[in-house]
């Protein structure tokens, strides 16, 4: 089974950037949908962006034009550009395959201060 590997967190001031990665260990081609979560403290987890094999992507309202999902196949790896950012961005992002059944990655944390 394809395990996820996610990098690129850490500790930014707000209106900074990051760039998360979502290393797979094995091919996402089979993959259609490849979706970035994220969990606050004392919060549910919430969906953030959608991939879909053909490009098409979808991102909650609070995101939209500051983060970017993208995904390159033949490097089986998803990525999140996360521009402008806020301290209500700050959470655990994760990573999840929408395949049967779904795989998550471990997260990486993304704090933002003010």
């Amino acid at each position: 089974q394809v395990q996820l590997v996610e990098s690129g967190g850490g500790l930014v001031q707000a209106g900074g950037s990051l760039r998360l990665s979502c290393a797979a260990s094995g091919s996402i081609l089979s993959i259609n949908t490849m979706v970035w979560y994220r969990q606050a403290p004392g919060k549910q987890r919430e969906l953030v962006a959608v991939i879909t094999s053909g490009g098409s992507t979808n991102y909650k309202d609070s995101v939209k034009g500051r983060f970017t999902i993208s995904r390159d196949n033949a490097k089986n790896t998803v990525y999140l550009q996360m521009n402008s950012l806020k301290p209500e961005d700050t959470a655990v992002y994760y990573c999840n395959a929408r395949s049967t059944p779904p795989i998550w990655g471990q997260g990486t944390q993304v704090t933002v201060t003010s």
